[in-house]
């Protein structure tokens, strides 16, 4: 298999992760606040205009998850990785807004 060039996410990435999260109305909103904590600064100057994380950054969370930088994360890891932000989002004082 050919991995995506950098910066470029494959269909299976992006269905995957729509596939899980859209059966879960509830984490709609903490999906799209994790994408944009992952997208790279000034992310709506560059095609596709998306929040999508570094394709870097993307590789290595699947490496240390999975073993491979081309994996694609199972869905049910992606509901229980959006459910631990959304459980943990009020413990940590940057992501709830508040100065540390």
């Amino acid at each position: 298999m050919t991995a995506a060039p950098p910066g470029v996410y494959s269909g299976r990435d992006v269905t995957a992760l729509a596939g899980a999260v859209v059966r879960r109305p509830d984490l709609w909103g903490t999906a799209l606040g994790e994408l944009v904590r992952m997208a790279p600064s000034g992310w709506w100057r560059t095609a596709p205009y998306l929040p999508l994380p570094d394709r870097r950054l993307w590789e290595f969370r699947m490496v240390t998850n999975y073993g491979r930088p081309d994996a694609v994360p199972a869905r049910a890891d992606v509901i229980t990785f959006l459910e631990w932000c959304r459980a943990t989002a009020g413990s940590d004082p940057q992501r709830a807004g508040r100065d540390g």
